[in-house]
């Protein structure tokens, strides 16, 4: 597999975002902030952002709202071609930011949404990765329904049929399953896979390998659990590649961060950034595997690649909304340790 060599494409549902304005709470809100996200969305954008082409493949309605999506992905530099139209409505999920003690809140509508209820009839596969080089989704989308999972499942098989790099990010999400229906159908699809993510909670809450000693809601984080970890999981699924967060949460205002990367033979952690004050931390994840997987498509070397998604990650926590919009110069100039944030002049 030559992961150099063709577009990234993305499959996954694109939500309605709606926040009430800055820290306000749901229930002070008069207005709502409006964009459009989701999590393989939101790693394609990164990648176009940086300047490598990536796809969108998600299902939207054929409606006003639907259309106002995928205008709002092409604003951002990722291609619709591969988007498909029917369907009865979009997903909405809402946030409220959190602030110092108080941690952020989202609020899901997405049953019945044109891509939960979308399947394998909706994606030419053969068409869509046709002279492209990744394929990248996270728990998300196979949290939404059997359809899914089977459209997913195709996807997979003729990526691995056309020598196509995979990825997935656990992102398990307790509103849309079950801890044992995530790992019953995440193991299912685990063998297609080339590059797993996940944070210190994703891998003992969908396959019970837990992080020892490190403790989200005290913000305990003990870096040699999670490379034990990420060698179980190598060893459980055959991933060649498998990366982590490193978030140490010291409030919701402000958290360290840094990341992890194995390959199979070693392990290769990020420098730590103190992120103070947070502006938004909802894609920071996604701007992680943003990063990785462009280090990797540039050739990078593995400790390279995780420092430049570490550093592209940290950036994003400065940027409203789901989507990195740090370029590539800001960066590499991060990694390159120009931290002090001085203006630009």
């Amino acid at each position: 597999m030559d992961a150099t060599k063709g577009a990234f494409v993305g499959f996954g549902e694109v939500l309605l975002r709606l926040n009430p304005p800055g820290p306000e709470r749901f229930r002070q809100a008069n207005a709502f902030e409006v964009r459009y996200s989701g999590a393989e969305a939101n790693v394609g954008v990164s990648l176009a952002n940086f300047g490598f082409p990536a796809f969108a493949v998600t299902k939207v309605p054929d409606t006003e709202l639907g259309q106002a999506c995928l205008d709002y992905l092409r604003r951002f530099g990722l291609n619709t071609d591969h988007a498909a139209i029917g369907g009865r409505r979009l997903g909405i999920f809402y946030l409220e930011s959190g602030a110092s003690q108080r941690p952020s809140k989202v609020i899901y509508d997405r049953a019945h949404s044109s891509f939960a209820e979308s399947g394998p009839g909706d994606y030419d596969w053969d068409t869509i990765l046709r002279d492209k080089g990744w394929l990248h989704f996270s728990g998300t989308a196979p949290a939404l329904g059997p359809g899914v999972v089977q459209a997913l499942e195709e996807g997979l098989a003729t990526a691995k049929r056309l020598g196509i790099m995979t990825s997935c990010d656990l992102n398990y999400r307790a509103k849309l399953w079950s801890p044992e229906e995530a790992g019953r159908v995440m193991s299912r699809l685990m063998p297609s896979v080339d590059l797993l993510l996940g944070n210190e909670e994703d891998a003992g809450k969908v396959f019970g390998i837990h992080a020892q000693g490190s403790d989200v809601a005290s913000g305990t984080l003990v870096v040699d659990s999670h490379k034990a970890v990420a060698v179980q999981l190598a060893a459980r699924f055959g991933f060649r590649f498998v990366a982590t967060t490193l978030r140490e949460s010291i409030s919701a205002s402000a958290n360290r961060w840094a990341g992890l990367l194995y390959d199979g033979d070693r392990h290769y952690v990020s420098r730590q950034y103190l992120i103070d004050p947070i502006v938004d931390r909802v894609g920071g994840g996604d701007s992680f595997a943003g990063g990785l997987i462009y280090g990797l498509v540039s050739g990078f070397g593995p400790q390279e690649t995780v420092d430049f998604a570490a550093a592209a990650s940290c950036l994003k926590h400065s940027i409203p909304g789901d989507f990195n919009l740090a370029s590539l110069a800001e960066v590499k100039a991060l990694v390159a340790g120009n931290e002090t944030g001085r203006v630009q002049r």
